[in-house]
């Protein structure tokens, strides 16, 4: 049965902090068979970094750790489990595109793909332009094909998982900033800004951007966590362009990516810009860049932008998530550093944390796909030990 938005006092198996797609799909998995609690500091769920998600499922997108919990998440995303109410993935083929001079960059990436994703395949311009009759005659010297490319629903995601976590018994208790916590020696006592308590042995740091702040709550070390601002942008359809069919383009020194968007373009710089964790603002600045390159790229011919908003896309150091109990303060499970991937890995990537958090071998399909638990533990080399730059 589920239990009260107001559990003032209660004791549960597990706390998650964070009501992103990070903590409502690893909150899904323990709910199983836990008691979860899930606090979110915001009025609303998902409100800094899902919610502003132009989330797309690329295979071949990301480090390795990256792409082995893509791959492994396809089968939920093409046939989700019955809490989500629409489809979640629809086909949206994705091209990079390396312009004259950088296709070697393009032919590096395609081999370090293949493994996982044998379906795809290199085009030299000609044939990249007849995929994409936008970009500019003779820009793209080789073009990288992901014909398996998808588009997900990021709303229908997140509440899917929101629904499944209420439906298993869980409790999400929003406006519940945590303020302050102590451990006992058996269970850890959490306090929002309101003076309510929460208890339970075990608490699931998935805070997104703040979640080195409430490590610090906790008594822990910091792991660098870095919030980086990516800003995007609408922009209309040329004249007698048919949208619908056109790949998501993105350029493989990621100066841009534009794709389809009913009857227009989203579009971004693919800015990474450093920021303290809050409400990020798009860069004018960055849109006029990627209007410049995108116009050079291809004949969109951007005059003006619609409408513009930004996210956080929040990163350790190696740019590979953080999984796993702190090695130093008991009980802290860290659930962070999911980057720009978050959306797409999200299936996998819970199943991942709850075998963890239970102390599990890692789901098989996931190791057999090459993931392995010390590639995302928490006390891995060299997480702590920097300033938390990205590099």
């Amino acid at each position: 049965m589920q239990r009260s938005e107001d559990p003032s006092g209660t004791s549960y198996d597990v706390i998650v902090v964070g009501g992103g797609i990070a903590g409502v799909s690893i909150g899904y998995e323990l709910a199983a068979d836990q008691t979860v609690c899930l606090l979110e500091m915001e009025s609303t769920l998902a409100y800094h970094t899902t919610g502003r998600s132009a989330a797309a499922f690329l295979e071949t997108y990301g480090n390795e750790p990256i792409r082995s919990l893509t791959s492994a998440s396809r089968s939920f995303m093409t046939d989700p489990p019955e809490m989500f109410e629409a489809p979640l993935a629809s086909s949206l083929p994705l091209m990079f595109i390396a312009p004259v001079g950088r296709a070697d960059e393009l032919r590096k990436l395609h081999a370090e793909v293949t493994q996982l994703s044998p379906g795809v395949e290199l085009l030299e311009g000609t044939s990249a332009e007849r995929h994409n009759p936008l970009l500019r005659p003779g820009f793209t010297e080789l073009a990288m094909l992901e014909p398996g490319a998808l588009e997900i629903d990021v709303h229908e995601l997140h509440q899917g998982y929101v629904r499944g976590l209420k439906k298993r018994g869980g409790t999400i208790v929003r406006s519940a900033a945590v303020a302050s916590a102590h451990h006992d020696g058996s269970l850890w006592r959490l306090t929002d800004a309101s003076g309510r308590e929460f208890r339970a042995p075990v608490v699931v740091n998935a805070a997104g951007a703040w979640c080195d702040g409430v490590a610090a709550l906790l008594g822990a070390r910091a792991i660098g966590i870095q919030p980086l601002r990516r800003t995007v942008f609408m922009v209309p359809a040329p004249t007698g362009v048919q949208v619908e069919g056109l790949p998501l383009t993105m350029d493989i020194d990621d100066a841009f990516y534009f794709k389809p968007e009913t009857g227009q373009f989203l579009c971004s710089p693919a800015d990474e810009t450093p920021q303290l964790p809050g409400d990020a603002r798009a860069d004018h600045l960055e849109i006029a860049r990627a209007i410049d390159d995108i116009n050079d790229a291809t004949t969109l011919d951007v005059r003006h932008v619609r409408g513009s908003w930004a996210g956080l896309r929040n990163f350790v150091a190696d740019r590979t998530p953080v999984v796993g109990y702190d090695p130093e303060v008991e009980g802290l499970f860290w659930y962070a550093g999911q980057g720009g991937y978050g959306i797409q890995i999200s299936p996998a990537m819970a199943r991942t944390g709850a075998t963890l958090l239970r102390d599990e071998p890692l789901p098989v399909d996931v190791a057999d796909r090459g993931l392995r638990a010390s590639m995302i533990d928490p006390g891995r080399s060299g997480l702590r030990a920097g300033d938390g730059s990205i590099h």
